[in-house]
């Protein structure tokens, strides 16, 4: 067997996917250049980043078509985890080809649960349109197709990079975009300066109601704003459902008491480029902001879980705009 075919077979073990049941017919690893900006480097614009290279892996389903849908998926703050790989399965035996972004290992990292200080949420944007770059060039994709879906604190990133500014800052050039932008329990509790002025695609926003990881109201709230804006924005919140419900191979509540949670903190962008704590003044940090404090519950629950794929589904396969 060639050692790149492989290498993706033993991938495919490793996140307990099978070839046969996510319908794959081929499974391809890209390299992608992209850099690790601080918050404050990515919202000024500053390039001068240090660069990395990090790992995407593009699983194509069997079709008859050429050109197919992909959706690009952003992991949480676990990294590539089970969650991830049910999501590939099940979009690929959509016919629905996906892009895993591997973040976490081009960098050194493992996880961030934790320690959220390891890496700004807002480097996952630069990685999404670094994706987006690739995927336009590929042979397979069909470029006006090229979905984007993050969970946690890549959800965050995935309805982020619908932000105009963010595109003309880190966006490929000419008018190639995303052409849809799904938010799975993700990131809502910043603010950023002119973050109602995002691109013409839909957002919609995936949350459990249960979630005290990533309170759902947060990203309720800005899907308003983002309507009352003339943005294509929709929140659709699931009964009963925790933090990372749509991972199947967990208990229906499972209790992290180590990880860094932000509910109640009200984190805004300063002038300066700075994510700041409004309540304090100073530079946000999960180590130092008062706000800050540990413990939240995961759980799996498989009505959001189906919803939330069959919500996903619809967007990606409707037609082509």
């Amino acid at each position: 067997m060639p050692a790149r075919t492989l290498l993706s077979v033993l991938l495919l073990g490793m996140l307990g996917v099978s070839e046969a049941a996510a319908q794959i017919a081929r499974v391809e690893l890209h390299p992608i250049a992209t850099t690790t900006p601080t918050d404050q480097q990515f919202l000024t614009g500053d390039r001068s980043a240090p660069a990395v290279t990090i790992a995407g892996e593009l699983r194509i389903p069997r079709s008859t078509t050429q050109r197919l849908p992909v959706v690009v998926l952003l992991h949480g703050s676990g990294g590539v985890a089970n969650n991830v790989a049910t999501w590939a399965q099940e979009l690929n035996s959509a016919g629905i080809a996906v892009f895993i972004v591997d973040a976490f290992t081009g960098r050194g990292l493992v996880g961030t649960s934790d320690d959220q200080d390891r890496l700004s949420r807002l480097a996952h944007v630069v990685d999404a349109y670094r994706a987006l770059a690739i995927l336009l060039r590929h042979p397979r994709i069909d470029p006006e197709r090229i979905f984007l879906m993050g969970f946690s604190r890549g959800g965050g990133a995935a309805h982020w990079a619908a932000i105009q500014r963010f595109r003309d800052l880190y966006g490929p050039p000419a008018d190639a975009e995303f052409a849809g932008f799904i938010s799975v329990y993700g990131t809502c509790n910043r603010r950023f300066v002119d973050e109602v002025r995002v691109v013409n695609r839909p957002i919609r926003y995936l949350h459990g109601l249960a979630d005290d990881y990533v309170p759902a109201a947060e990203c309720e709230a800005l899907a308003a704003r983002l309507r009352v804006a003339g943005g294509n924005a929709t929140f659709t919140g699931y009964p009963n459902a925790h933090h990372v419900f749509d991972d199947p191979a967990l208990p229906a509540s499972l209790r992290q008491p180590r990880v860094h949670v932000s509910t109640g903190c009200d984190i805004a962008e300063a002038p300066d480029g700075r994510l700041i704590d409004r309540k304090t003044g100073q530079s946000f940090a999960y180590a130092s902001a008062p706000c800050v404090s540990r413990g939240a519950t995961i759980g799996s629950n498989e009505e959001a879980r189906r919803a939330a794929l069959e919500a996903a589904r619809a967007l990606v396969l409707a037609p082509a705009r």
